[in-house]
C-alpha cells in the first residue's frame, strides 16, 4: 500500500531549472519513483547531462530548452512534452535567480527580471500546462519558493517579492483548479548549497556561520533533500493537500 501511495510510473513531469541545484535534486527523486522528466532550462548543455543523469536511473529523460518568461516558448514546450510523452502530470516551477542589492540601489531592470523568472514563469508554466492536466483527469503543481516567503531581508527585495508572491499564487491555483483535481502546493527551502547561495556566501560576510547558528540541524541543506518532498507533493500521497507552503529548512523558519 506504501509503495504504491508514491509510485509516479506512468506520469510525466516537468522540471524548470531541473538541470542543477534543488531543481535537478526533486527531478532525481521523481525519477527514482519512476516518472518520466523534461528537464526546462536555458542553459543547453547543462540540461542535456541533467537529462543524461536521469536517464540513467531508468526512466525517459529530455532536456528543452526555453526561456520560460516567455509566453510563446512556454507554450511550445508545454505542447512538445504532451506530444512526445502523451501528457503532463507534474510541474515544478523551480527556475530562480537572485540580484542582491538594497532597494535603493536595485535596478528597475533587474527587479523585472527576478520578478519575471521567479513569479511571471510559474504563471505562465502553470497556465500551459493546466489543459493537460484537467484532460488526464487531475495534475501536481509544485512551486518553490524560499525562506524569503517568510522573513525579509536588507539584500533581496524583488527575490523576496517574487518568493511571497509564489505563496499567494500556489493558493490561487489551489482554489482555482481543485475542481480539475490539480493540487498545487509550495515548498519553501530553507538555506541550501547549491550554486546560488555559494555566490552568496562569497557576497555577504557571515553568513555561513549565522545560517549555522540559527538552524537547528546545524548544516547547510543539500539538493537530496528535496527528493522526498517531492515525492510526496508529486504523488497520491498528498491528493487531500492542497494550498500549502512546506518549509524544508533544517528548522530554521521555527528557531527562536
Amino acid at each position: 500500500m506504501t509503495s504504491k501511495l508514491f509510485d509516479l510510473k506512468g506520469k510525466v513531469a516537468i522540471v524548470t531549472g531541473g538541470n542543477g541545484g534543488i531543481g535537478l535534486g526533486m527531478a532525481r527523486g521523481l525519477a527514482d519513483a519512476g516518472a518520466d522528466i523534461a528537464v526546462v532550462g536555458r542553459n543547453a548543455a547543462k540540461s542535456k547531462e541533467a537529462a543524461a543523469d536521469l536517464a540513467g536511473r531508468g526512466v525517459k529523460a529530455i532536456a528543452i530548452e526555453a526561456d520560460v518568461t516567455d509566453k510563446a516558448a512556454v507554450g511550445a514546450m508545454a505542447e512538445r512534452v504532451a506530444r512526445e510523452f502523451g501528457r503532463i502530470d507534474i510541474l515544478v516551477n523551480n527556475a530562480g535567480i537572485n540580484v542582491r542589492k538594497p532597494p535603493d540601489q536595485l535596478e528597475v531592470g533587474e527587479w523585472d527580471s527576478v520578478i519575471s523568472t521567479n513569479l511571471t514563469s510559474a504563471f505562465l508554466c502553470s497556465k500551459a500546462v493546466h489543459p493537460a492536466m484537467k484532460q488526464a483527469g487531475g495534475g501536481k503543481i509544485i512551486n518553490i519558493g524560499s525562506m524569503m516567503s517568510i522573513f525579509g531581508a536588507s539584500f533581496t527585495p524583488a527575490y523576496a517579492a517574487s518568493k511571497g508572491g509564489i505563496v499567494q499564487f500556489t493558493r490561487s491555483c489551489a482554489c482555482a483548479w481543485a475542481a480539475d483535481n490539480i493540487q498545487s502546493n509550495a515548498i519553501l527551502p530553507g538555506w541550501i548549497d547549491t550554486d546560488l547561495t555559494r555566490r552568496g556566501r562569497k557576497e555577504i560576510a557571515g553568513l555561513h556561520e549565522r545560517v549555522l547558528a540559527r538552524t537547528p540541524a546545524a548544516r547547510w541543506g543539500d539538493i537530496g533533500d528535496f527528493a522526498g518532498i517531492a515525492v510526496f507533493l508529486a504523488s497520491s500521497a498528498s491528493d487531500f493537500l492542497t494550498g500549502a507552503a512546506i518549509p524544508v529548512d533544517g528548522g530554521f523558519s521555527i528557531q527562536g
